[in-house]
């Protein structure tokens, strides 16, 4: 049910932009008013979260570690997995960024002949990374709409893009890594039951919405022919605060800019905030120093303290009746 829900909350989305655009001819609430506000929801609903992260006390120094800690100078440390200084943080957290380097060590458990048998299970990891990737990419490729002129690295990284040269318009491999990937994911939670079994409408979800970006996004590429040129002048038009509509673009156009607004307003208040919360994690951006160094919360008031050398003039009569050991006589 589950997924069944969030197949529907999709569909229903992706609906609401055809009757919209379609029948209502709602152009100018689709294609400027949505995205604007989506926009304003992201980058506010992203930096709030942020901000609150960031005034989150980190008491203890809860750094996850693996590999060699320094220690003896015979002893050789693993600097990147256990580093102990500044740099050592920022070079694990580059390849945590963008290699997953902690997801690579992904391990599974299974019951073989009444044994449990633990081994390395990276399929996980290369679907993530083709995903996270294949985005990046799209992401980056999508600049051209919105710059003109189109600076050559954009122009360059297209080309690279479709460099197999299928079909007209050219295939772009990160279209078909983005949907194999998704697919991947999806159907990991879906049939693996262990995995199924923990999984909520909030893992279904985003998965589902961002199937049906792609989806929408190739069907108008490949299928229905979306005038680019008039997607361009919508998208200058909306950098430039001088919005303006069009009738020529395609109704399948006004649904992939639909469910990308839906997608940037659930962002802020979804898992996919881990792209932001990974660089405030502690147990990700801490140094393993504290063996060298103490670590004190920064976040500590003032404590009042009471010695036992008073506590105990508070008490030396009472203390003396009962028998109690006194220091000081």
């Amino acid at each position: 049910m589950k997924v069944w829900f969030s197949l529907l909350a999709v569909i229903i989305l992706a609906l609401t932009a055809w009757v919209g655009v379609e029948i209502l001819h709602l152009n100018t609430l689709f294609g400027i008013i949505i995205p604007y506000t989506a926009i304003a929801v992201f980058i506010g609903g992203f930096i709030i979260r942020v901000v609150r992260w960031g005034k989150s006390p980190v008491p203890f120094c809860i750094t996850t570690t693996c590999g060699q800690q320094q220690s003896l100078p015979w002893i050789k440390q693993n600097k990147i997995e256990n580093p102990t200084n500044t740099w050592g943080v920022i070079w694990r957290m580059v390849l945590e960024v963008t290699l997953f380097r902690s997801l690579f060590r992904n391990t599974k458990t299974e019951k073989i002949e009444d044994k449990l048998v633990f081994g390395s299970a990276q399929w996980l990891w290369f679907g993530s990374l083709v995903f996270h990737w294949s985005m990046l990419i799209i992401l980056l490729r999508h600049l051209r709409f919105f710059l003109n002129p189109v600076p050559g690295l954009i122009i360059g990284l297209e080309s690279l893009d479709s460099f197999l040269q299928i079909g007209v318009p050219l295939l772009y491999i990160t279209d078909v890594l983005l949907v194999a990937a998704l697919t991947y994911l999806f159907l990991r939670r879906v049939m693996i039951p262990n995995i199924k079994y923990i999984s909520q409408i909030a893992d279904y979800f985003p998965v589902l919405l961002l199937l049906g970006i792609a989806a929408s996004g190739i069907l108008g590429r490949y299928v229905y022919g979306v005038d680019v040129a008039a997607v361009k002048e919508l998208t200058m038009s909306l950098v430039s605060f001088k919005p303006t509509t069009s009738t020529t673009i395609g109704t399948i156009f006004y649904i992939h800019i639909f469910l990308v607004s839906s997608l940037a307003v659930y962002f802020p208040c979804s898992k996919l905030m881990h792209a932001g919360g990974i660089f405030l994690s502690p147990t990700r951006n801490l140094a393993n120093n504290s063996r060298i160094e103490r670590y004190i919360n920064p976040w500590n008031y003032e404590v009042e303290k009471h010695h036992y050398s008073e506590y105990e003039d508070e008490f030396r009569d009472k203390m003396r009746k009962v028998g109690l050991p006194l220091e000081k006589e």
